[in-house]
């Protein structure tokens, strides 16, 4: 299948602490490493590596960072067309700090991702794909945020799924200004912070309800180690974790790859149920590997756990 993704490339700096540390306080790391990361380019990875034809939009600056940010998306066979270089300013980094119960804090800059040119944007490139994936993070603002305008109602207009994945920090920025937005797809996918903060409400059933009154098609809510919810109109479901028995590392992206494999399990035609199983298997195999793209998730690892 023929995937477009529009989202961020970035740069992790990540750093596993014993603790955050407090205003002024000096630690050092448990260990620390610099990877490739960002929404756009963790799913975009994700879906070839399980052998689909992708295309990425993106941005990067014109500095040495942005081969490490590129550095799996070109080694995975991503197709790189739709990828800018936008001259004068920073490919994006971001610094995650991360404790060993998994408590996280993050210091995240924008810089080049947010001015990817709406201009440049080839329709027909979305038109012909089988399914488009938006981070919500490309939503945010900026040139960056009317391409991915742009992109969904092409793909609205030429009947293409369109999924949108949402993130904490795209959240925490534009809050309840995303949901009229975001309402637009035909799968959205978040967490549990995620989905109360751009409804206002203090509980999960609350906030579904409420975009059951939106017009919301189906939602699938990521919440950790129990497994991912499962909503349409017509039925809610708890779709538990599977167990695997390997030690979590490292979180960073698993979200990213969870949203990947769903994508491409319910468009694969699974049922709605069997393609939240997945993504959940997607997920914690991805957070056994330090680094957003560092683990490498095929369709027969997915085929072996769920065995």
């Amino acid at each position: 299948m023929k995937f477009y993704v529009i989202g961020d490339v970035t740069v992790d700096h990540l750093y596993h602490l014993n603790h955050i540390p407090a205003p002024g306080e000096e630690v050092s790391p448990i260990r620390s490493t610099m990877q490739a990361g960002g929404s756009g380019g963790t799913m975009s990875v994700t879906l070839a590596r399980l052998g689909h034809e992708v295309t990425l939009a993106a941005s990067v600056g014109s500095d040495p960072f942005a081969e490490v940010a590129l550095k799996y998306v070109r080694e995975s066979g991503v197709n790189v067309n739709a990828i800018q270089v936008i001259e004068d300013l920073l490919t994006s980094t971001i610094t995650v700090m991360q404790t060993p119960d998994g408590k996280r804090a993050m210091i995240s800059s924008g810089d080049a991702n947010r001015q990817l040119d709406a201009a440049k944007l080839k329709k027909k490139d979305v038109e012909t794909a089988d399914g488009l994936l938006v981070s919500a993070y490309s939503l945010i603002g900026g040139p960056q945020r009317e391409y991915a305008i742009k992109a969904i109602s092409a793909a609205k207009k030429a009947s293409v799924p369109v999924l949108i994945d949402l993130g904490t920090g795209a959240v925490n920025a534009a809050g309840v200004k995303l949901l009229d937005t975001v309402l637009s797809a035909d799968y959205l996918l978040l967490n549990r912070h995620e989905l109360q903060t751009i409804t206002e409400t203090d509980n999960i059933s609350d906030a579904l309800f409420g975009l059951k009154d939106r017009g919301a098609g189906c939602v699938i809510v990521k919440v950790g180690a129990h497994g991912s919810i499962i909503w349409t109109p017509q039925e809610t479901d708890l779709v538990e974790s599977v167990p695997l028995g390997d030690e979590v590392v490292d979180s960073t992206g698993a979200g990213d790859t969870f949203s990947a494999v769903f994508a491409h399990a319910i468009l694969s035609g699974q049922p709605l149920k069997q393609a939240a199983r997945m993504a959940n298997v997607a997920g914690a195999l991805a957070a056994t590997a330090v680094g957003a793209q560092r683990k490498t998730i095929t369709q027969a690892d997915l085929e072996s756990v769920l065995a």
